[in-house]
């Protein structure tokens, strides 16, 4: 079956305009909307979870970040995209979450000129950590899907095991 020029152009171009966060992982860049993010900042305030993880939360997350609005359960990126260990140096604060993302470095601000459908090559979990493949310049990166990062089930699983966990620790410091 052939696809005209038109019809190509309105299959590929589904999103134009996006300003985006450029940032890597293990030598990989992928976009982040810019929109999705609250914050970047460095890894000097992560403090290590104060309770043992459950299992299905893995090591998914090993820190948190507090800030006056709430606790953010840090992601490791590595392990959500299951890449190499490598230096990381920048927390990504996401907006409307409680979710951050412990990335390597931001490479830059930018503009996502086409945002592509993921192709069927993406298979399994893939297909829900990005929204799609971006076209910045001559480049093509994967566009996160924020929400992919921990789902609310999750979040509130932790909130759940850190409430006695802070019960505790405040307890100590009365004493």
């Amino acid at each position: 079956m052939r696809i005209g020029r038109l019809q190509r152009r309105s299959l590929l171009a589904t999103h134009q305009g996006e300003a985006a966060i450029l940032f890597s992982v293990a030598g990989y860049v992928f976009a982040i909307s810019a929109s999705g993010v609250a914050e970047i900042q460095s890894l000097r305030e992560l403090k290590p979870l104060p309770f043992a993880r459950s299992s299905t939360l893995n090591s998914k997350v090993k820190y948190i970040l507090e800030r006056e609005c709430g606790t953010y359960f840090v992601v490791d990126a590595h392990h959500h995209f299951h890449l190499p260990q490598a230096q990381s140096t920048r927390v990504l604060l996401l907006r409307d979450s409680r979710v951050a993302l412990k990335v390597d470095a931001i490479e830059r601000m930018t503009e996502i000129e086409t945002l592509l459908p993921l192709p069927a090559a993406f298979q399994g979990q893939e297909r829900q950590w990005y929204r799609g493949l971006a076209l910045i310049g001559n480049q093509v990166v994967p566009a996160v899907n924020t929400a992919s990062f921990l789902s609310r089930f999750e979040q509130r699983a932790l909130e759940r095991a850190l409430s006695p966990a802070k019960s505790v620790e405040r307890a100590g410091v009365l004493a």
